[in-house]
């Protein structure tokens, strides 16, 4: 079953997992916020993934950081720290496939319909 992380009440998210379910594709929902974001799976996002993929310019909680802030978090282990503190900044949805294969972004998902 794939995991989709992000934020429960994130349109986005809700759109990734209604298309999802009419692809008949079984997926969970990673609540940043309900279930946190272990050091562990930023481990696994990072190796799939650059920060500047990783890092969501357009949303509110990037705009509110500080320029400096911003530079760090373009960074491996800036990013690491402050998504963990502010995992509103990762761009939704990210889909963990399997353990070697994961998707970012509303518009990847179309990939998934070749599993």
């Amino acid at each position: 079953m794939m995991t989709v992380y992000g934020i429960k009440n994130c349109d986005t998210i809700k759109k990734s997992l209604r298309w999802l379910d009419e692809q008949q594709l079984p997926a969970r929902l990673h609540d940043y916020r309900k279930d946190g974001i272990p050091p562990s799976l930023i481990d696994d996002m990072l190796a799939h993934f650059s920060p500047e993929q990783l890092v969501n310019r357009r949303g509110t909680t990037w705009r509110q950081l500080a320029e400096q802030e911003k530079e760090t978090a373009l960074t491996v282990s800036g990013f690491k720290k402050i998504a963990a503190q502010h995992p509103a900044l990762i761009k939704r949805p990210l889909v963990r496939v399997s353990d070697d294969q994961w998707v970012l972004g509303y518009a990847d998902l179309s990939n998934l319909q070749s599993i």
